[in-house]
């Protein structure tokens, strides 16, 4: 390898991951919990499902911070990554489409 440094890209957002994250919890408080940490890192696009742009560093901080607000015995969340060239590709069906990534994020 040369010494020179290549830029990995996912899409517009450097080394950013699409994940799908979907819940299934019964109690009412634990889901709610849930639900607002996830409003942190994604936007809800149905009820129990959020899709989420992150970086690696911020999907292994999502994990840190939701698993200790789950009954791991009772509590089902799911953890869906979708590559760059899948995503486009997803089918969404109803009023609300996804949003474009935006050309630049402002931090």
């Amino acid at each position: 390898m040369t010494g020179k440094k290549r830029k990995l890209t996912s899409g517009t957002y450097p080394l950013r991951q699409f994940i799908v994250v979907s819940y299934d919890i019964s109690d009412d408080r634990r889901r709610a919990k849930v639900c607002r940490l996830l409003k942190d890192y994604g936007e809800r696009v149905q009820y129990s499902v959020f899709e989420c742009r992150l970086r690696p560093r911020d999907f292994r901080r999502l994990r840190e911070r939701l698993k200790p607000l789950l009954a791991l015995k009772e509590d089902d969340v799911r953890f869906y990554r979708l590559c760059a060239t899948c995503v486009p590709r997803a089918l969404v069906w109803g009023p609300r489409q996804r949003e474009p990534l935006p050309e630049a994020v402002v931090v």
